[in-house]
């Protein structure tokens, strides 16, 4: 079957070949994310920095992320994704650069600026935003080209495998992230770079099917596709209950921003701590999406959807409250789970619901959505602890995040009753 479902095999190395791209992109992407917290509160001590690092990507991210995804639809997401990995790997380049040249005293490195932060970091900034643009591209690319690599029947499926991919990296990648940091923060950038690249030159070897280039490619009908593209997603309950209900609960209930507070002002376990803290929640997702890919969700997963994001709050305001590094691995491990339930459950349901000629323009409301509950969720995580502090900060969003799936259960009941996944069609 070609990619329009119009007949033609499906290649039996693409899938493998994907997943490995999946682990690749992710465990460098996490891997750098610890390099960049703990770099960015070493040098600022203060959480509201941590925070700027959520928005600068996020700023990008937005205003990319839908043309990208017409892109998608208008050309082969291999392509796409393939440019963006290109991107990314400059600015792992670009960081290890900063970290290699800076040839100023530490006294000046760290010296604030009339914003409050140390001078340094704005280059940092600068590297982080590109990268924000770099994401635009690769998570919608990434998102829409799956379905092209496999028959439909075996969708959810290939999505909890790709789940159970992307966990593993994201396991592997903050604890390896860690490691390298603890021998050299060029050493942690350099790994990064070096895992953008192989991924990139994976994505060559795929197969370039793609979808049917739309007829009319002018700059109007461009946008206009945008807008269709968001319509359609407004007028879907079920997508846009899915979707939204992934916004607010993460955007509320994230903590992970504010993980180097906890590690080394919180739980004292310094950066390769702060590996162990960005990895749990994997290591909960990675045994849950094993379950999944296994024993796909059969029945209620609307109900399911909603218990799992009630439960990724109570998780969040356990780890909130914690002081023992234990009892936080313990709750971050079952916040992981439950987010892995809602992510699977939440992606069948988009996948499923959308037309192939439409996968890249919903990929990227998607990517959208999540993008912004993630960096806008650190930058809201950063900005409250500097209002509140760390604990209180945290303990608001995952009582927020038990509000939102109260809400959303009545606010969307398509998605409360949606029952059997292989019942779903565009």
């Amino acid at each position: 079957m070609l990619p329009n479902g119009q007949g033609g095999t499906y290649g039996k190395r693409d899938l493998p070949i994907y997943l490995g791209i999946r682990f690749l992109s992710e465990a460098a992407a996490l891997a750098q994310s610890v390099a960049i917290g703990w770099t960015v509160y070493r040098l600022s001590n203060a959480a509201l920095a941590l925070g700027i690092v959520g928005i600068v990507q996020f700023v990008p991210m937005f205003l990319l992320t839908l043309p990208a995804g017409e892109l998608c639809d208008r050309v082969s997401p291999r392509r796409v994704l393939a440019i963006g990995l290109a991107i990314q790997s400059i600015c792992a380049g670009g960081f290890l650069l900063l970290t290699l040249f800076s040839g100023a005293p530490m006294a000046d490195f760290v010296r604030p600026t009339t914003t409050g932060l140390p001078a340094a970091l704005w280059p940092f900034y600068i590297v982080l935003s590109a990268f924000g643009g770099a994401r635009a591209f690769t998570d919608p690319a990434g998102q829409a080209l799956l379905p092209f690599l496999v028959p439909s029947e075996r969708l959810a499926r290939a999505i909890a495998w790709s789940s159970s991919a992307w966990q593993v990296a994201v396991v592997v990648g903050p604890v390896l992230g860690g490691l390298a940091y603890a021998l050299g923060p060029a050493v942690a950038y350099a790994m990064c770079g070096g895992g953008f690249l192989a991924a990139m030159l994976a994505v060559a070897t795929l197969g370039d099917r793609q979808p049917a280039a739309p007829e009319n490619t002018g700059l109007k009908d461009r946008i206009s596709r945008v807008v269709e593209g968001l319509a359609f997603v407004w007028s879907q309950p079920l997508v846009l209950g899915a979707i939204s209900l992934d916004l607010f609960a993460v955007l509320l209930g994230g903590a992970t921003a504010l993980l180097p507070v906890y590690a080394r002002d919180i739980l004292h376990v310094g950066p390769i701590g702060l590996g162990l803290l960005r990895s749990a929640p994997a290591v909960g997702a990675s045994l849950v999406a094993l379950m999944q890919a296994r024993h796909p969700p059969d029945r209620r997963v609307g109900l399911k959807l909603f218990a799992a994001v009630a439960m990724f709050g109570i998780a969040t305001l356990i780890f909130a409250l914690s002081d023992a590094f234990g009892l936080s691995l313990a709750a971050l491990f079952v916040l992981g789970g439950c987010d892995m339930v809602s992510v699977n459950i939440r992606s069948s349901l988009v996948q499923l619901a959308t037309p192939d000629a439409m996968r890249g323009r919903v990929s990227a409301v998607n990517m959208l959505f999540i993008g912004a509950s993630s960096e806008l969720g650190a930058f809201e995580s950063g900005v409250a602890a500097a209002l509140l502090g760390a604990v209180p900060a945290v303990a608001f969003g995952g009582i927020g995040t038990l509000v939102v799936a109260a809400v959303w259960m009545s606010a969307f009941p398509a998605l409360r009753k949606a029952d059997r996944l292989l019942s779903i069609s565009p």
